[in-house]
């Protein structure tokens, strides 16, 4: 859906309607409210952005692990990581980070390749090495 609109002179935008009449759009931004924000209450939105980042990070890595049947133990065993760091993740207590971040994208998208990669030892249950292969 396209809207024709215009900026007029007053800095107020008006959308332009089929028979060429005009109707003035309300402005998106508060900018009175914004002024008049704190400093405290930025950093208390900022601690709340983080918080819900947090959150998350750990129904992803939740979702990821349910998506391919895993017990914590089990997940954390096949990508190789301590169980306690699942357990972190799933409860938002850490987000996964670089390489860890980028191997649970990897296994979301293509899990049965993902996972296939990885490989494990039956007899151990635990990840392939270079040295088990």
């Amino acid at each position: 859906m396209v809207i024709r609109a215009r900026l007029k002179e007053d800095g107020t935008v008006v959308k332009i309607l089929r028979d060429g009449s005009e109707r003035t759009l309300a402005p998106r931004v508060d900018w009175a409210r914004i002024d008049a924000t704190t400093e405290d209450e930025i950093a208390a939105q900022i601690a709340d952005d983080d918080a819900e980042a947090m959150r998350d990070a750990a129904a992803y890595a939740r979702r990821v692990r349910h998506k391919v049947g895993l017990s914590q133990v089990a997940f954390a065993m096949r990508i190789g990581v301590p169980v306690d760091t699942v357990r972190n993740w799933e409860q938002g207590k850490r987000a996964p980070q670089g390489p860890a971040r980028a191997l649970l994208r990897i296994i979301d998208r293509a899990p049965e390749a993902a996972l296939r990669a990885l490989g494990t030892d039956a007899e151990e249950g635990r990840p392939r090495t270079s040295s088990s292969q």
